[in-house]
């Protein structure tokens, strides 16, 4: 545990991830076993620092990460284990009373669906009670799930056809040209239409003679500038021309290793495989993609600097709009950590530094620093990218200079799974675009309490406080009216009662807007009645709200719930709640008197069958 999260590894569901969970929760399960009930996995792993941090210093330099780690899964695995077990043991007493030995696979993988459970966890607390687990079910009950989840993403195989596709490439591998060109020239290998190699695609003519385009056509190229997707960085668009075709390129793929297929609309005429075509890349699209890769790499290095070695990237999407930016991290990044890591990143790229790259030996990418992400596959000849203090690997597009970049402006941050954080952001145009977006709000804020800029806060903050003093008003005329006050009180209502079929019903519109005042409201007429059905309804802010109560000595003749589900019908709403007090809304407010009558005709001979 203590050396994989210093790696930057976290617990989780898939991959290195899950070996590391399912390493934790065996321990954390011996420990409960032995009577521990206090989280202690934190301790044990800080003795590996203690003992091995001298010969690992990363152990040393993560030590407040590991714990943290450590702790919040024990804790977050201690509250539901004791389920799983309660689980377990009902499962074990079902065995008993049918004599059976075997615990149902469907069981076994619900444990591990839903509560973490993994399968030999259930295993060794089935053999300690001398059961076993049926293999075969858990596995066939794994193997509907992950149909459902593919089928669910869309997620297929990848198509042999995009192996075809790589066969006919000379030397086997599509050349890349982008990293100094934005347009190349080159021979047509493949051409892919719905799943199947064709040798040519042709435009359909339409009745006035105009090409009909055709879309989702699929080229490849011995050679291209186009950046296919990979590494979180995003596709180039584009153009391909020949001279009998046009293709706008709207996507471009590395289905396989060593393929590049460019995906878009044929636009007129046609391709035939060997044809020789230009291929044009959008250069603003790729710029601005270029500034926002590069700003990954700056605030890696800055998210390591302000809140230490642990926060590795564990994953990032880099477009010509804004970039996103995993990484591992525990806890929300506080305001001012947030405009510390912002703050760097922008003072490195005012700098104007150099960005350089060089094609070196993964040995000598080692030996000169450059940081390298836990699990990943590097060949043997590595692209290293340097940006001041920031030194990686990297195969994708950069900017020439960190000034390239205009600025950095963080969108947002916030937690997308256990022990891993997002920071999304923007840089040059799209930066611009974002800081005047908020100026414009902030003018029409303006404008609207009639404040300058510079005294909108004080000027909502007295709004607000003057709309919680209306709020209070309104809170204690609405209670006077409840005891009576105002001309048309409790007693007034209550004159309003029917006794319908040996049913005291009240069913009143009121004046009472507030939600909980409707239930104060219902529960006081109620009890001054006895033993009664009650409903008030009231109209707010256009929309209809009803709470019906219902005496606790009826409620196994009539429930609330199932009486007010039709009056809400009656507005354009629905409802429900407890046997006693059921709560609902609708839309149509001119049936609202409609609906309030309807109560007393519901307790009617014949009615309440309806209900």
């Amino acid at each position: 545990t203590a050396f994989l999260l210093a790696e930057g590894v976290m617990p989780d569901k898939n991959g290195r991830e899950y070996v590391l969970r399912r390493v934790m929760r065996r321990a954390i399960r011996h420990g409960h076993r032995l009577g521990i009930q206090e989280p202690f996995l934190h301790e044990v792993a800080l003795k590996v620092v203690e003992v091995m941090g001298a010969q690992y210093p990363e152990l040393a330099e993560r030590q407040a990460h590991i714990v943290k780690v450590t702790e919040q899964e024990e804790v977050r695995f201690r509250a539901t284990i004791e389920r799983g077990l309660h689980l377990l043991d009902a499962q074990f007493e079902e065995m008993k009373q049918g004599a059976v030995r075997v615990l149902d696979g469907r069981a076994a993988y619900k444990l591990y669906n839903t509560f973490g459970f993994p399968l030999d966890l259930t295993e060794v607390i089935c053999e300690e009670h001398g059961y076993s687990v049926d293999q075969a079910g858990y596995d066939a009950a794994l193997a509907e799930d992950r149909e459902r989840s593919e089928f669910d993403a869309g997620g297929t195989a990848v198509e042999s056809v995009y192996r075809e596709a790589l066969a006919l490439v000379p030397g086997g591998q599509v050349a890349f040209t982008g990293y100094h060109k934005n347009r190349d020239s080159s021979e047509l290998v493949a051409i892919v239409v719905d799943g199947q190699l064709v040798s040519d695609v042709q435009c359909a003519v339409q009745a006035d003679g105009s090409p009909a385009p055709l879309d989702d056509i699929e080229l490849v190229f011995a050679r291209t500038p186009f950046y296919g997707e990979s590494g979180g960085q995003a596709g180039d668009h584009g153009t391909i021309s020949s001279y009998s075709g046009q293709l706008q390129v709207t996507d471009c793929q590395k289905p396989i290793g060593g393929l590049v297929v460019h995906r878009g609309s044929l636009r007129q005429g046609g391709f035939t495989v060997g044809d020789s075509a230009d291929l044009f890349i959008d250069i603003p699209r790729r710029e601005a993609i270029r500034r926002n890769h590069s700003a990954t790499h700056l605030l890696h290095w800055a998210l390591r600097q302000v809140l230490g070695a642990h926060a590795q990237q564990k994953g990032s999407l880099v477009t010509a709009e804004r970039l996103r930016f995993d990484f591992t991290q525990g806890e929300a990044i506080t305001k001012e950590q947030l405009t510390q890591i912002e703050d760097l990143v922008n003072e490195r790229i005012l700098s104007n530094a150099p960005i350089q790259t060089e094609l070196l030996s993964i040995e000598e990418a080692k030996q000169r620093g450059a940081m390298m992400l836990f699990g990943e596959k590097y060949e043997a000849n590595v692209r290293m990218l340097s940006m001041t203090e920031s030194v990686e690997l990297c195969g994708g597009t950069h900017a020439r200079a960190t000034g390239d970049i205009g600025f950095l402006k963080v969108i947002g941050e916030q937690g997308v799974a256990a022990g891993v954080r997002r920071i999304t952001a923007a840089t040059g145009a799209a930066a611009m675009e974002l800081v005047r977006a908020t100026e414009r709000t902030l003018e029409r804020a303006a404008e609207v309490v009639k404040a300058s800029q510079v005294d909108l806060p004080s000027r909502l903050e007295r709004m607000v406080a003057g709309q919680k003093e209306l709020e209070k008003k309104i809170a204690q005329l609405e209670k006077k009216l409840l005891s009576g006050g105002g001309g048309g009180g409790i007693d007034a209502m209550l004159a309003q009662a029917r006794d319908v079929n040996g049913v005291k019903v009240l069913s009143l519109r009121t004046e009472v807007t507030d939600r909980s005042g409707l239930r104060e409201l219902a529960e006081q007429l109620r009890d001054k009645l006895g033993s009664s059905v009650v409903m008030v309804a009231s109209e707010a802010d256009g929309k209809v709200q009803m709470v019906l109560t219902v005496a606790r000595g009826l409620t196994d003749k009539y429930q609330a719930g199932n009486l007010i589900r039709p009056l809400a019908t009656l507005v354009g709403g629905s409802g429900g709640g407890r046997p006693d007090m059921a709560q609902a809304g609708g839309t149509e407010v001119a049936k609202l008197d409609q609906a309030v009558a309807a109560l007393y005709t519901a307790f009617e001979p014949g009615q309440l069958r309806l209900m």
